[in-house]
């Protein structure tokens, strides 16, 4: 493993849990434990577990007027939360292309945290930082923070054992003092589970992480996090998102703050959106037997009418899925094939999620 991967804070901790690892966004990153991704990934369905997602971005944008400026530039309206509130939302370039999708935290009218994808913080961070106003600061504090993100339907239970708040809505987050550092606890996740995602200062990461495995979570990396996100149909950037696949292709339109004056890429976006796009992002289940991966070509009998993103084996469905950009003609019901290494596997078109989602 290259010496120039970046850690996280609990790397040790992965290491005597006989994690094995590889090379995500620039992180050396555990993939899975000893116990194996379809263990992890029924321990977050049925019980608790716990990932180490250190490696998703940080950033600070304050000032006067921090979060109007947040607004103009991001796509999703911030106006539609108050202090306390969690958006999911788009960085999109001139051309309605995705530059990252983010999670974005609005603690007051002057300060917004958030959350990018690993290989795209620094690039984030550059269009703010760019963009801001006089009084407004944008700063990079990708590794100054731990992220551990508690996950599953005990997730509650264990949040309660440590003493952290655990009965605040979806998508708002709260502050607490643990051992004199400042843990945001935000009740959000990558899995449909009910679950929290934990920011917490490097420093009180490894304390912070023995108390939730003390708790009773299950460790698990980032393969289960992979299959869970893919039977919600939830798009991982880079993929099912990129500069190519605008958010209007993905039908993201709930994320898109479309009566907002302005943000970036808005003119391409409604442009696209008024013409109807060529392209729509649809899940996938397999009819017969096999495993889509990303790349492979959606046929509709010799033509080639789309192209798999993302593709794996639902553990809970115990069968394929995955998400794919197809022609705009086709629907939900629509009965295909996927072209795998020269064999044809019949799928069905339909709209995710794939599983069911506990309550939020």
């Amino acid at each position: 493993m290259s010496e120039t991967l970046l850690t996280s804070p609990l790397h040790e901790r992965h290491l005597v849990h006989g994690a094995k690892f590889a090379e995500f966004a620039g992180w050396n990153m555990p993939i899975q434990y000893s116990s194996g991704v379809l263990a992890e990934h029924q321990a977050v369905r049925s019980g608790v577990g716990v990932f180490d997602v250190s490696h998703l971005g940080k950033v600070w944008v304050t000032g006067p007027g921090a979060a109007a400026f947040v607004n103009r530039c991001l796509a999703n309206d911030l106006d539609r939360i108050g202090a306390g509130g969690a958006q999911y939302t788009l960085c999109l370039d001139e051309d309605g292309g995705v530059v990252d999708d983010l999670i974005a935290y609005r603690f007051s009218d002057e300060q917004v945290f958030l959350i990018p994808n690993a290989a795209n913080t620094a690039e984030v961070a550059r269009r703010l930082s760019e963009a801001a106003p006089d009084g407004v600061e944008v700063r990079d504090v990708h590794r100054a923070f731990a992220v551990i993100a508690v996950q599953g339907p005990e997730s509650p239970r264990v949040l309660e054992y440590l003493g952290l708040p655990h009965d605040h809505e979806y998508m708002t987050f709260r502050e607490h003092l643990v051992n004199q550092a400042d843990v945001i606890v935000c009740r959000s996740g990558y899995t449909g589970e009910t679950g929290f995602e934990l920011v917490v200062p490097n420093e009180a990461a490894v304390d912070l992480w023995d108390g939730v495995l003390a708790a009773g979570a299950a460790p698990c990396g980032l393969g289960a996090r992979d299959t869970l996100r893919l039977e919600m149909g939830y798009p991982l950037h880079g993929q099912d998102l990129s500069l190519q696949i605008t958010p209007v292709q993905a039908r993201l339109n709930w994320a898109i703050g479309w009566d907002k004056p302005e943000f970036w890429g808005k003119d391409a976006l409604e442009a696209e959106r008024a013409a109807g796009p060529k392209r729509r992002l649809w899940g996938l289940e397999a009819t017969g037997k096999g495993v889509p991966r990303a790349h492979m070509a959606v046929m509709d009998g010799d033509d080639v009418v789309g192209e798999t993103t993302s593709g794996t084996h639902a553990p809970t469905l115990k069968k394929g899925v995955a998400l794919a950009l197809l022609d705009a003609s086709y629907k939900p019901g629509a009965e295909l094939e996927l072209d795998v290494r020269g064999r044809r596997l019949p799928i069905r078109v339909v709209k995710p999620p794939f599983t069911k989602a506990t309550p939020k």
